[in-house]
């Protein structure tokens, strides 16, 4: 059959631009778009009966008690067909002097502006599709089974970073992935949800020519949420020169609701390695609690840790916790945290950062120490 050429007049062929042109923008505008300024702004007053560096009391006004204080954008687009777009940009500030908070990276990067998140990615009922810096999975499955929900002060946040952080500081060895366990860079992260079970698959790339294996991050999290909480999560991270493990981190918890009681159980272990792969730490952080809603506005913890190096017996700290939030309402909230810890001298004299669950590591080595802190959360 032979063709059938139309000859268009500019006119008409200026009709027919401006008709494919509606059709195009109508097509974009069925697809559904937002983007959101979000926050957290966290600060108050801490006392501590001891520094980690003389034993006397200090006052001062700290940033981000119970959450961490951020700002960013976050975005998605509706695809049709179940198909979503979206994209996140989080920033990491201290309240107490306004500067961007440094950052955990063993590459020594100083500060970065979207140091929390900085990705992009695709959802849909297969899944999601995270490609960037991102959370990793196996932080994200221990939140509820966590004491205290990994807050920002005394918690096994600082245990779980820290155990991630000295393999990079102590040993000499070196990451473009890795920053203190949470934030992963170079990353493509699987995540779906099957019924009660969630699960998070992480990799992360080293980007060492020829060397794929080098200095890449594999971590997997996953919860299972029924009548009870189980979470369980696996990390490994290699050094970028020799691809040799530096990293092992293992987490185990649970958590059972009883009325306006829930009680929780975790257990972390994080190996170090040197870039040659020789053990430098084995340190076993466990973590108990319970939780109490006794009114509508107010939710009391009481949590206890044990955290231990079995390499290095005298990096040992057990510590107790007790506070409460009040919520003013579902943005504010006044918080009130007392913590006592009870420290070992430590390897070498100085604070055990590794067993820590105060954020600056800053308790008084081989004595006990006390802080009361109390502060504001507003998020928007």
């Amino acid at each position: 059959m032979g063709h059938q050429f139309v000859n268009l007049t500019p006119a008409a062929s200026r009709r027919m631009l401006v008709l494919a042109a509606l059709m195009t923008s109508a097509g974009f505008a069925s697809a559904q778009s937002s983007v959101q300024v979000f926050g957290i702004i966290d600060a108050g007053i801490l006392t501590q009966s001891k520094t980690s560096a003389q034993n006397k009391n200090l006052t001062r006004l700290e940033t981000s008690g119970i959450r961490q204080s951020v700002w960013g954008f976050k975005g998605s687009e509706d695809l049709g067909g179940g198909l979503k777009a979206f994209f996140n940009l989080e920033s990491h500030f201290d309240t107490d002097n306004g500067k961007l908070h440094g950052t955990g990276d063993s590459n020594s990067t100083g500060t970065i502006l979207f140091r929390r998140q900085a990705n992009v990615g695709l959802s849909g009922d297969w899944g999601t599709v995270i490609l960037g810096r991102q959370y990793g999975p196996a932080l994200l499955a221990h939140i509820g089974t966590e004491p205290r929900a990994f807050k920002e002060q005394f918690s096994n946040l600082y245990a779980w970073a820290y155990n991630q952080l000295d393999a990079f500081t102590g040993a000499g060895s070196t990451t473009t992935t890795n920053d203190v366990g949470i934030f992963m860079s170079n990353a493509v992260q699987y995540r779906n949800t099957f019924g009660p079970v969630t699960v998070g698959v992480l990799y992360a790339f080293g980007e060492q020519a020829s060397k794929i294996s080098h200095g890449n991050t594999f971590a997997i999290g996953g919860t299972y949420n029924g009548p009870f909480t189980v979470s369980g999560s696996f990390e490994v991270m290699k050094d970028s020169n020799t691809g040799e493990d530096v990293i092992k981190h293992y987490g185990l918890g649970g958590a059972v609701p009883y009325g306006d009681f829930t009680f929780k159980l975790n257990w972390l272990r994080a190996d170090n390695f040197t870039a040659l792969g020789v053990k430098t730490s084995k340190v076993d952080c466990i973590g108990a609690g319970v939780d109490y809603k006794w009114s509508a506005v107010n939710s009391a913890t009481l949590a206890y840790y044990d955290n231990k190096d079995k390499n290095n017996s005298d990096n040992h700290t057990k510590n107790i916790v007790l506070s409460n939030d009040y919520f003013l309402s579902k943005r504010t909230t006044i918080y009130t945290q007392l913590a006592y810890v009870d420290a070992d001298k430590g390897a070498t004299g100085v604070a055990a950062f590794k067993t820590s669950i105060v954020a600056d590591a800053s308790f008084m080595p081989n004595k006990k120490t006390t802080f009361l802190n109390v502060g504001i959360n507003h998020t928007f």
